[in-house]
Parts: C-alpha cells; sequence; structure tokens
C-alpha cells in the first residue's frame, strides 16, 4: 500500500542559500501522503493534522527527493468515512501498526501536558531586559486567493499549500530579528480544523512568541473567507501551528537572537506557551538521542507521554526482531536468545492454560508480584499515573555476596484493541526526584523488559517475556527455573552501574 514520489530540486524551489525551501517539501509530502490515504481508503482524503516535523539537513538544487508513504493504521474517529482494514505484509508493517496507537495516544494527550506545563510556566517572569524587541514589531499579515492549481479535483485547498504559505509568512516574521534568511528546523502543533476551497481568502498572521537564544518561535494562525464571511469580517480559523527557525551569518554560523518581551496579555500567553513547548520538545529530543548505556531518564511532566511510549516501542520493537533463536525447551517454556553484535537479548515463552486477560491481570500487577517471586522483598506504587502506567519501587534481597538492590520502574500496560493483538506489559526503569538512590540498596536500572500476551482461545495464552541485555532476568522478567539460577549473577556495566537484576520464577497461573 506504499505510495512512491520523486521530486528534483529545481533553483525554483530553493531558497537565497540554494537549499530546498521548507515549503516545497510540505507540499511534496502532504500530496504523497493523500495518495497513501486515497490509495487506502478509495475516497478523496485530506490532512486533519501531522506530527512535530524535524528538519535535520537540507536537500539542494540538483539533487533528488525520495518520499515513500503508507498508511500504518486506520482509526474510524480520525476519519469520516469507513475504512477497510490495513492489510499488513511484513513485520516492520505489524511493528508500525501496533505503534501507530502509541503516537495517536501522544497526540491526544499533548493538551493535558501543554496546559500542566503551562501552569508552570506562568509562574516564571518575562523578560525584563531594557534592549528587548516588542513581539508586536514582529507582527506579519499576508492574504492568499485560492485558486484551481491550489486544490484538489474536489476544490479543497491542499494542506501542503497552506504549510508552504505559512512557512512563508513565518519566515518574514522571524526575518525582523536577525535581519537574516531564517532556516526552518521544526513545526509544531499542525493541526486543520477546517477545510478551505477554491475562492476563499486565506488571511495569514504570523507574530514572534518567544526567543530561545539560537532560535525563534513564530505562531501562525489562518483565516478563511469565502466572498459573503469577506464582506461581514466573519472567518472560519482552519490551522495554527508553531515554526521554529535558525538563522546563520555569512560563516555558516549560528546566530543570536535578541529576546523580546510581550506587551498585551496574549502576548503573554503565547509568551509563556512557547517555554513549554520547548520543554516538550528538548525532553524529546534527549530521549531519542539517548545512548542505551545512559542513566534512566527522568519522570516529567514534559516527557511523561513519550516515556510511555518509548516504553511501549521499546519492547514492541524487541519482541518483533527476526532472528530469535530457540536455545532451550522446558516442558511447556521455550527459551530463546538473539544475538546482535555484542547484545544478547533474551526471551521466555511459555503455554499457558488460563485465559489471556487473567494472565493480564497476574503480570500487570506488580504489587501482587510478592506472592508468586521470592526475590521481591518490598513493591510499592510510587505514583499511579493512570490505569496504564504506575511507577513502582521494588527491593530484592543480596544475590552473591552483593548488597540488595533496589529499582524505580515504570510498568505501561495496555489491552489490545483488536482480536489479533497482544496483551503487553512493559517495564523499564525511570528517575523520580522524591526516590533517590538509597545507601543501604544498589540502584539498578532496567533499559527494557516486560510481557506480551497472545490469546490462542477462550482459555489459553502464549505469554512471551522480551527482555533486553542490561536486563535479564530484572522485575518484568518471568523466567524458569533453570534460566533464573545461571543468570542471578550480577553483571557490572562501563559507567559502575550495577545493571543485572533480580531473577524470579514463572507464577503460578493455575491458582
Amino acid at each position: 500500500m506504499a505510495v512512491y514520489m520523486c521530486r528534483a530540486v529545481l533553483p525554483a524551489h530553493a531558497g537565497p542559500r540554494g537549499e530546498l525551501g521548507a515549503g516545497p517539501l510540505l507540499r511534496w509530502m502532504d500530496a504523497a501522503a493523500c495518495l497513501a490515504a486515497e490509495k487506502h481508503a478509495g475516497v478523496s482524503c485530506v490532512t486533519a493534522s501531522m506530527d512535530d516535523i524535524q528538519f535535520e539537513e537540507a536537500a539542494r538544487v540538483g539533487q533528488i527527493i525520495a518520499i515513500r508513504t503508507k498508511v500504518n493504521r486506520a482509526f474510524k474517529t480520525s476519519m469520516e468515512i469507513e475504512l477497510k482494514p490495513v492489510q499488513l505484509l511484513s513485520a516492520e508493517d505489524h511493528l508500525e501498526h501496533s505503534l501507530a496507537i502509541e503516537r495517536r495516544r501522544i497526540r491526544l494527550g499533548y493538551v493535558q501536558v501543554f496546559q500542566k506545563l503551562m501552569q508552570e510556566s506562568n509562574k516564571e517572569d518575562t523578560c525584563e531586559e531594557k534592549d528587548a524587541v516588542s513581539t508586536e514589531h514582529t507582527h506579519v499579515q499576508s492574504t492568499e486567493l485560492v485558486l484551481p492549481p491550489h486544490a484538489n479535483h474536489h476544490g479543497n485547498t491542499f494542506g501542503g499549500q497552506i504549510m508552504a504559505w505559512m512557512q512563508t509568512v513565518a519566515s518574514i516574521s522571524a526575518s525582523r530579528l536577525c535581519r537574516s534568511h531564517p532556516i526552518l528546523k521544526a513545526v509544531n502543533m499542525f493541526k486543520f480544523w477546517g477545510p478551505s476551497f477554491v475562492g476563499d481568502r486565506l488571511v495569514f498572521n504570523a507574530i514572534v512568541n518567544n526567543t530561545f537564544h539560537n532560535s525563534v518561535e513564530v505562531g501562525v494562525r489562518v483565516e478563511a473567507y469565502n466572498c459573503e464571511e469577506w464582506i461581514q469580517d466573519q472567518p472560519r480559523h482552519i490551522n495554527s501551528a508553531f515554526l521554529i527557525f535558525n538563522a546563520l551569518d555569512d560563516k555558516g554560523e549560528l546566530l543570536t537572537f535578541p529576546r523580546v518581551k510581550p506587551t498585551t496579555q496574549d502576548g503573554v500567553r503565547r509568551y509563556h506557551g512557547a517555554i513549554a513547548r520547548r520543554r516538550i520538545l528538548l525532553t524529546r529530543k534527549c530521549m531519542l538521542s539517548a545512548k542505551g548505556d545512559k542513566p534512566s531518564d527522568a519522570w516529567e511532566t514534559s516527557n511523561q507521554a513519550y516515556l510511555s511510549y518509548s516504553n511501549i516501542a521499546a519492547l514492541t520493537h524487541l519482541a518483533g526482531k527476526p532472528g530469535w533463536d530457540i536455545t532451550k525447551t522446558l516442558d511447556n517454556v521455550k527459551i530463546w536468545t538473539h544475538e546482535e553484535g555484542a547484545v544478547l537479548s533474551f526471551k521466555v515463552e511459555m503455554q499457558v492454560k488460563v485465559p489471556s486477560h487473567v494472565a493480564f491481570s497476574l503480570l500487570s500487577d506488580f504489587s501482587l508480584r510478592q506472592r508468586w517471586d521470592r526475590h521481591f522483598l518490598t513493591c510499592e506504587v510510587l505514583q499511579a499515573v493512570s490505569e496504564e502506567e504506575k511507577i513502582y519501587h521494588v527491593t530484592s534481597g543480596p544475590t552473591a555476596g552483593h548488597q540488595p538492590r533496589d529499582f524505580v520502574i515504570l510498568v505501561s500496560q495496555r489491552q489490545p484493541c483488536q482480536p489479533q493483538e497482544p496483551y503487553t506489559v512493559a517495564v523499564r526503569s525511570v528517575t523520580l526526584r522524591a526516590m533517590p538512590p538509597r545507601p543501604e540498596f544498589c540502584r539498578s536500572e532496567i533499559l527494557c523488559a516486560g510481557f506480551q500476551i497472545h490469546s490462542n482461545s477462550s482459555s489459553s495464552c502464549t505469554v512471551s517475556n522480551p527482555a533486553g541485555p542490561s536486563c535479564a532476568p530484572c522485575p518484568g522478567a518471568v523466567t524458569s527455573p533453570e534460566l533464573r539460577l545461571q543468570r542471578e549473577q550480577p553483571n557490572t556495566s562501563k559507567k559502575g552501574v550495577q545493571s543485572g537484576c533480580v531473577g524470579s520464577v514463572w507464577p503460578n497461573f493455575d491458582c
């Protein structure tokens, strides 16, 4: 179901520096995505929203842009039409299909996270520097008439065309602070609130919300008018977005933007909103660029959604990797290993004669773990974030002469959206300010572990327990007694953090 599009970068597509402008690229991305959606749905489609966009590297005149788009998952509530199920052909398709629901969770939960950060940001003072530039000085307004080349065969304006116009007006706004040609680096919260049509007048209002040393955030609001609305001055709000720019000097060095100060109540709101969005953006960048041997991420308001997503995604990616080999079979338990260079992961799989929802109920509630796992000394719920996310503090006894260990873990649980999908319980370490390391314990780290529970019938299921290289076994793992005895020896990472975790046994699913 993939759609491919190739475009040559011509001089007309480039800016003053000879680099491909963001406007043409956004148009091509939108057109390719709509073609893929229409190929799947069988009807005309329009863009509703786009996840945050990061521009990592610039293309230049003469280069070829290759775009590949495909439908990962169809949500009935996301489109106004009935869609046929997505056909999953490869392991990669299945993986993206399962993670699409997690990305949707982030989109739906963004407003709540943003509002919490806004409350924190509002406690901070606005800029009081004498040389600060008024944000009103950066206000730019532009009007465009939607013509047939700007619309699809149904007369709806291409979303990519609106994005391109937004980028142009935002660039002009940002240039008033740097006296250079701003370079678009990211787009945040791109959502279409309503359609526009051939003949509509689109009014773009752009203004700088805040500056952050080498970057500037510009907010753009788009309003549409038909002929009658234009005369009566009754606009339709169809789109808003926040664009982040950098600027370079003649030597290619990043320019420093002057500080800005809001002069209106709405300007103050936008000023603090930019701070909240930047915190979310920087947190996500930090997580995406993190190395596997780094300490666990801090659990904060700005990154809760992304930590939950990465928790589920890491387990799903690990379980879906090709190349798992069976190394041992013990009755109804299979032990698998996966080697990737110097990295060794393992997976334990067991056939259980209980319904899948019963196994999920037992394995997802870590407060029950002490009943069947002698290695758990204590297990305390630190935060019940939601019904699907809980943070636990787990302690275990000493092993092989080493001091007792403790873990602060995030447990994310997901029930299947469709019958063929598994129940998922993902486990990873997090850092809480309220629970620092204590001298009587060796604080240990879990990078990736958990359970996937596939239903076989109404009375049986298969429990799979993938675990990453630094957590075999760990509080997120259940292993056979033989495997436990082999792996109870602790492991020490390069940074001196003890990362080997406590072994455990299978619970008695028959009780």
